[in-house]
């Protein structure tokens, strides 16, 4: 038995915080997972610039609301969903996720929650658990699933290393190099072909 997990911000839709940081004109907000592996240090910076600027929930989901998932990225999930079980798995905030989930067709998603004051201030964030693509996937194995698993950042490639069959799409030259053994793809033929092939 088959589960594909797949990661979400960078793969099936933009990354949110580099979306935010253009429309907020805070340029420090581009950081992502692809650029700092440690994801606590991450969201602890962000939330000190949002804090900074009076910056809270409602501004970030305004911005979201306008973000689309990158081409193709239905028609991908869709043709997948028709032939295997699918789940992605994020690192980002049901907060944030849920009007993307829409745009996507409603797939399942694990990710975390944001803690939310009453003004919209975002304090703080709760994480599912420790390392949470590698541990969901090792739950999955323990259940009796195979993973294929596929993401572009430093946090997926626990999961990418941990499964049956693991890819790198649309990810960063240096995050590539540094893993010379894990196939990288950037169209979604590609990824959907070698997932195939994985079945």
């Amino acid at each position: 038995m088959n589960i594909v997990c797949l990661d979400l911000e960078g793969v099936l839709v933009p990354e949110i915080w580099i979306a935010f940081a253009k429309e907020s004109g805070i340029p420090e907000l581009k950081r992502t997972t692809r650029d700092e592996p440690d994801y606590d240090k991450l969201m602890n910076w962000r939330l000190g610039i949002l804090k900074e600027h009076g910056l809270g929930l409602k501004e970030i989901q305004d911005t979201i609301a306008k973000i689309d998932p990158i081409p193709g990225a239905k028609e991908f999930l869709d043709e997948l969903r028709s032939i295997t079980q699918v789940i992605i798995i994020s690192d980002t905030f049901t907060q944030f996720a849920t009007p993307l989930m829409k745009k996507l067709g409603w797939p399942t998603i694990f990710c975390n929650s944001l803690e939310v004051a009453d003004n919209g201030e975002i304090t703080g964030f709760k994480m599912r658990c420790e390392q949470s693509k590698l541990t969901t996937v090792k739950a999955l194995q323990s259940i009796g699933y195979d993973t294929i698993a596929s993401g572009d950042s430093h946090n997926d490639l626990g999961m990418i290393k941990a499964s049956k069959a693991g890819f790198l799409f649309k990810s960063t030259e240096q995050i590539k190099a540094d893993n010379p053994g894990l196939e990288a793809f950037d169209t979604y033929d590609e990824l959907l072909a070698a997932i195939k092939k994985a079945l």
